[in-house]
């Protein structure tokens, strides 16, 4: 199986040991075609097939619950000028606010873990009539340890914060700490 995602290893490693995850890296036709020439399977982002057009190539989604993908994974952004007022209202009103809350509590966790795109931290929030439910997890590169927890609550801030104490109270500083750590000879 391949991926170019540290995250994505882990996640894997920690529910099948027994699989062979084989890094890869480059754009995503060249990725695909690995499938054709001896991979079993590639783990790709749904978003990026979708925006590319090849949504055919998607052929199982995997369950967040057990694979929480990266924080804000498939969101996208707009950056304004700071003076347009009439381009930021406009976009405003196309805008999702459950779509904003949840991609807040998702970016909040990831920085209160003091994380990035380069380490197995995954988060997954929804929000639906002014609910907030935000899951993460954040797993050891062997797989072998997982911190893991779920809250509810109504505020991106406060749930990112409060899931991100839940996390260390698990482990998630061990496991983050040792990935950090600079390899020794």
């Amino acid at each position: 199986m391949g991926t170019g995602s540290a995250r994505r290893v882990a996640q894997l490693k920690a529910l099948r040991p027994d699989v062979e995850v084989v890094p890869i890296r480059g754009n995503v036709p060249p990725r695909l075609a690995r499938v054709k020439s001896g991979l079993d399977a590639v783990i790709l982002a749904a978003a990026g097939l979708r925006r590319l057009g090849l949504d055919d190539s998607i052929t199982q989604r995997l369950d967040p619950a057990l694979f929480p993908p990266s924080p804000g994974q498939g969101a996208l952004a707009v950056q304004v000028r700071a003076g347009d007022r009439e381009l930021l209202e406009m976009l405003n009103a196309f805008g999702d606010p459950d779509a904003d809350a949840a991609v807040r509590a998702e970016r909040l966790l990831l920085a209160e873990l003091h994380g990035g795109c380069s380490v197995p931290v995954g988060a997954y929030a929804t929000r639906s009539g002014g609910v907030l439910t935000l899951s993460a997890q954040v797993t050891s590169l062997d797989g072998q340890r997982k911190a893991t927890g779920t809250v509810v609550g109504t505020s991106p801030e406060t749930a990112a914060t409060e899931l991100a104490t839940i996390l260390k109270q698990r482990g998630a500083d061990a496991i983050l700490d040792q990935i950090r750590e600079p390899a020794r000879p």
